[in-house]
């Protein structure tokens, strides 16, 4: 089933004012209500190519995994939707093919890349993460943070030697603690949640929350209602204008109606009784 028409989608990636190329990735498939986004680091043009690989194998995997798997069952070993483990998978791939990469090229040894990744069906959404790329939501209103960054910062945090907003003020923001790329293996932070229709997800690069305050992103997503387009091109001009430090990538989602799964009589049977 096509979400084409149920789940609108924009995205948009900039280079910023300082940086002089960009090291951001971006991709999505609006069939499949996919949308994936890598911010790249290592020395020469190393990030954009461990951002491309990311953002290649993880579009193919799961194209390919969607067209196999019974996207709404549930995976007995883990709890997650079938969904959210094909999302997965794809991602433990795309850390092998950039490991082994950076380990056999010169010219990309040490390059690895961020990653944050949504995907919809069946009236959820599934959601993975690997480092300080973030995913938001706008929903009745209210403006939330759906992922924590893997870095160094949020961990002094969550140990309570500095508070949100003395975070958000620092200057040691891009220390991440986990990225794609680096180690043979990575842990991936997974969420599902569900959807209903007028919510807005938002996914973007650092580039984006280090240049503008919570309360301006969400100021910008409530003002520009009727455009996506035009939301993403505003986030990237307020982000540049602020100082655009860094590459900026910005990608919406808005759920316009619901989307449950096709399912097969013994299917609706069991959903009836919650099973």
């Amino acid at each position: 089933m096509s979400l084409r028409g149920k789940i609108n989608l924009a995205e948009r990636t900039d280079t910023g004012q300082v940086r002089d190329h960009n090291e951001d990735c971006i991709g999505s498939n609006e069939d499949l209500g996919l949308m994936i986004l890598a911010d790249g680091m290592g020395g020469y043009n190393a990030g954009e190519v461990a951002s491309g690989l990311a953002i290649q194998t993880i579009a193919e995997l799961v194209a390919d995994g969607a067209d196999r798997e019974e996207r709404h069952a549930v995976d007995p070993a883990t709890g997650f939707m079938r969904q959210t483990i094909v999302l997965r998978d794809a991602i433990f791939r795309a850390n092998k093919i950039i490991y082994q990469t950076a380990q056999s090229q010169k010219q990309c040894e040490g390059m690895g890349t961020t990653l944050v990744s949504c995907m919809f069906f069946d009236n959820k959404v599934s959601i993975a993460h690997v480092g300080d790329s973030r995913a938001y939501r706008v929903r009745d209103g209210k403006f939330e943070q759906l992922t924590l960054d893997h870095s160094l910062l949020q961990e002094l945090v969550d140990r309570g030697f500095y508070s949100q907003e003395e975070a958000q003020r620092s200057s040691n923001k891009n220390y991440v603690t986990r990225a794609l790329g680096v180690e043979p293996r990575v842990e991936i932070e997974l969420q599902e949640y569900d959807c209903k229709p007028g919510d807005r997800y938002l996914l973007c690069s650092d580039g984006l929350p280090d240049m503008v305050e919570d309360e301006d992103i969400h100021l910008t997503i409530s003002s520009f209602n009727d455009s996506l387009d035009v939301v993403t091109e505003r986030l990237v001009k307020l982000a540049n204008a602020n100082g655009g430090r860094d590459n900026i990538s910005v990608m919406l989602a808005e759920v316009v109606s619901r989307f449950p799964a096709k399912r097969g009589l013994l299917g609706t049977i069991k959903g009836w009784f919650g099973k």
